[in-house]
């Protein structure tokens, strides 16, 4: 699994676009939003933590490790 605090994905339309940006570089992904702890998790996929990163800073936001 991989996991990110978006501190910055502050409403549902913001966690919808950074499950955009994660399934368009893994459309089979499973996407996990927890808008309490601003935390994104991923399984089920055969990108890089770095491409998924990538992918969320290019939506516009700020992914950290978690």
């Amino acid at each position: 699994m991989i996991a990110f605090q978006v501190s910055d994905m502050t409403s549902h339309r913001s966690a919808g676009a950074v499950t955009k940006a994660v399934k368009e570089v893994d459309h089979r992904a499973l996407v996990r939003v927890d808008m309490a702890t601003f935390t994104v998790e991923i399984e089920e996929c055969n990108a890089t933590a770095r491409e998924l990163r990538e992918a969320i800073e290019h939506a516009g936001y700020s992914p950290i490790a978690a």
